[in-house]
């Protein structure tokens, strides 16, 4: 099994349902197992920053864990105000982000 589809399979057993996301290149392998898990909903964004603030509306709104991907540095620091309302707001929030494999530390 591959990491990333471990990664959805987690998810899939904890309950999560919906999760947003910056698609990346850093967590493919991460994307494609939610792909391949059809119960759970990927919902795409443009800014990490909207992608974070709307998964902690979805756990305000739903009382679930809301789950955020996001790659690393600067989409990681674009979420980060909105893992900061949802620490103060008592929020379940996942903020995960991703970096490469150090044989792909290159491409950077």
């Amino acid at each position: 099994m591959i990491a990333g589809h471990a990664v959805a399979q987690c998810l899939r057993n904890e309950g999560v349902r919906h999760v947003f996301c910056v698609p990346g290149e850093s967590y493919v392998a991460v994307l494609d197992g939610l792909y391949s898990t059809p119960e759970i909903r990927l919902i795409t964004n443009r800014q990490e920053g909207g992608a974070c603030f709307m998964a902690e509306g979805y756990a305000k709104a739903t009382r679930m864990p809301g789950v955020c991907l996001v790659t690393r540095g600067p989409g990681a620091t674009n979420a980060s105000i909105a893992v900061h309302s949802a620490k103060y707001d008592s929020v379940p929030l996942l903020h995960a982000f991703f970096r490469h494999h150090r044989q792909m530390g290159h491409r950077d």
